[in-house]
């Protein structure tokens, strides 16, 4: 039997702006929603709300971009698309629930439209930098055994450049559960998929990450 194969190494730590971490269903780190009140501010299109709600999510939004993209440069791009797309629908924003599953779903489909475009190609990926120095971040050199620390920082690199050899919609499933926190329920809802079928499609993308990084038996 092949062993499992988890990401549960991949950077999850975001400063996620004003809103600060919080831990989400799957028990990573996803960006703290603010109050109800707040968001009510946000759906009545308040100037100084909008801005605070930019801001606590601009960093979220870009990182998850420039993951499933692998390129940083056109993530920015998508950033800009998808905080547009947020403020012509800000009437669809739920106040009593939290909005990143909703702000997931948004970036997800701006980034399908540019994985359509005939401008986006696996070859022009490329791995962000800012993986590398995420996983740093979030695991400290311990100075009891540098060579550990080195290898799980290297071992963190290539899992990073293998989820950008993923199809698009496995790579965007991993991204969501181990990096952005979000549950099966949550990116089914997100992606307008069935629980099982984002079960299936995540347990996919942990075997084609297995095979990719040669943890095959």
């Amino acid at each position: 039997m092949r062993p499992v194969f988890r990401t549960h190494f991949l950077a999850p730590g975001i400063s996620g702006g004003s809103g600060g971490p919080a831990t989400g269903p799957s028990g990573r780190i996803r960006v703290e929603a603010p109050p109800r009140e707040e968001l009510e501010k946000v759906r009545a299109r308040d100037p100084e709300a909008l801005g605070r709600f930019f801001d606590r999510y601009i960093d979220a939004i870009h990182g998850l971009a420039a993951r499933m993209l692998g390129n940083p440069t056109a993530a920015e791009d998508v950033t800009q698309e998808v905080f547009l797309k947020v403020h012509r629908a800000l009437d669809r924003l739920d106040s009593s629930r939290d909005p990143w599953p909703w702000l997931t779903a948004i970036t997800c489909n701006a980034c399908r439209e540019v994985w359509r475009g005939r401008h986006h190609k696996a070859g022009e990926r490329t791995v962000p930098l800012a993986d590398l120095a995420d996983w740093e971040k979030n695991h400290p050199v311990s100075g009891d055994s540098p060579e550990r620390d080195l290898l799980g920082a290297e071992r963190a690199a290539a899992v990073q450049r293998a989820i950008t050899e993923l199809p698009d919609t496995l790579r965007e499933v991993v991204l969501l559960h181990d990096w952005k926190g979000l549950s099966h329920q949550e990116i089914a809802e997100a992606l307008g998929a069935t629980y099982p079928a984002i079960r299936k499609r995540y347990s996919r993308a942990l075997q084609a990450l297995g095979d990719i990084l040669g943890e095959a038996p």
